[in-house]
């Protein structure tokens, strides 16, 4: 699954090269480069998603550290 997901992102950036020379050009490619840009960002999206450690992310919100706040520097 991740090896796919970082061959679609090679993909997506060949085609953003192919299509940065002709954004000028014409709208229509302004908005495909575009869209594949939104495309390519989804896909890195998910390939982060793929290899966070879910179970310390559960871990870290049952036992949140206590913030620090501004009126904290000024006592005492």
């Amino acid at each position: 699954m991740k090896r796919k997901l970082i061959e679609q992102i090679a993909r997506k950036e060949v085609q953003l090269e192919k299509l940065s020379g002709m954004i000028k050009k014409s709208c229509i490619c302004e908005q495909l480069y575009n869209k594949v840009l939104i495309e390519k960002a989804i896909l890195k999206k998910q390939l982060d998603d793929l290899s966070r450690n879910k179970f310390t992310e559960k871990v870290v919100r049952l036992f949140p550290h206590k913030k620090t706040l501004i009126c904290d520097y000024f006592g005492e």
